[in-house]
């Protein structure tokens, strides 16, 4: 099973620094990147036939990781902010 390319570093690569004082300093950031990690598992687990789901719950799943994502985005911009 491979999560390759959908872990925060290989969707935000320009941002470790960023990565780094979000996951040592903010329990907000470190709650979604969990949710975000696991909800990846399920789908790579469902989309390698290992678990099964209709293409409803799938979909819905991916929307879910999506939005996870925008909200990371944000604190990943805000985070930069706070430290230029």
């Amino acid at each position: 099973m491979s999560e390759a390319g959908h872990d925060l570093h290989s969707v935000f690569p320009d941002a470790a620094e960023a990565l780094h004082g979000l996951k040592t300093g903010n329990a907000h950031f470190r709650s979604l990147a969990e949710q975000y990690h696991d909800l990846t598992r399920e789908i790579v687990r469902i989309e390698e036939g290992v678990d099964a789901a209709g293409d409803a719950r799938l979909e819905d799943m991916k929307k879910r990781r999506l939005g996870l994502l925008d909200e990371i985005a944000e604190l990943i911009a805000v985070e930069r902010r706070a430290s230029a």
